[in-house]
């Protein structure tokens, strides 16, 4: 069946691979150095990466390399994956007391999009399951 929306499966199927693969990152020291340390160009390399890597897994495994007609649906769907994402992988570092928003506002985006990258894509292959 052909998709062109986003539903309360995909966002539950998303929110647990971005949780399956966020949680045991996010209890690593490693971590939360490395974000620490990372230059912002590298981050952006990151992000870049993490992007890239759920766009290509998305148009090979969800959508089967047939966005032609769905292109819209094959962007938003990577948007809303990445971001929805982000919003786990910060609700678990808040939970860990490791998201130092107020204090520290870089840091905290630098370990949320650090984490990201594994975590975005436990999320898009959680949503391949059970596609087209």
């Amino acid at each position: 069946m052909t998709k062109l929306y986003f539903n309360a499966e995909d966002l539950g199927q998303i929110s647990i691979g971005a949780f399956a693969l966020s949680v045991p990152i996010s209890f690593s020291e490693e971590a939360w150095m490395l974000a620490a340390n990372l230059p912002v160009l590298n981050l952006v390399l990151v992000v870049v990466l993490s992007l890239s890597f759920i766009a290509l897994f998305a148009y090979q495994s969800v959508f089967q390399a047939n966005i032609k007609a769905r292109v819209w649906g094959f962007w938003l769907r990577i948007l809303l994956a990445y971001a929805l994402t982000l919003l786990v992988v910060s609700v678990v570092l808040l939970a860990l007391d490791k998201w130092p928003l107020l204090s520290d506002p870089l840091l905290a985006m630098k370990r949320t999009l650090l984490i990201a990258m594994p975590a975005s894509m436990g999320a898009i292959i959680v949503d391949s399951f059970d596609k087209e």
